[in-house]
């Protein structure tokens, strides 16, 4: 009796977790980087409107 397709479904099933084990931090980090982009992204527009309607303020004066 021969166990090679135990075995070899073992190896596979321990390859998935083990890539899967490494893909989701990695997925995590990039969707943790791009919310931080785009935070900063919103705050600088934001400044930039704040500094433009104080801007505009100052010339009615």
């Amino acid at each position: 009796m021969s166990y090679l397709g135990y075995v070899a479904a073992a190896y596979a099933v321990f390859a998935v977790v083990m890539a899967w084990d490494w893909l989701a931090p990695q997925l995590q980090i990039r969707r943790a980087l791009g919310r931080a982009r785009q935070r900063a992204a919103r705050e600088a527009a934001q400044a930039r409107r704040a500094e433009t309607r104080a801007a505009s303020e100052e010339l009615i004066r």
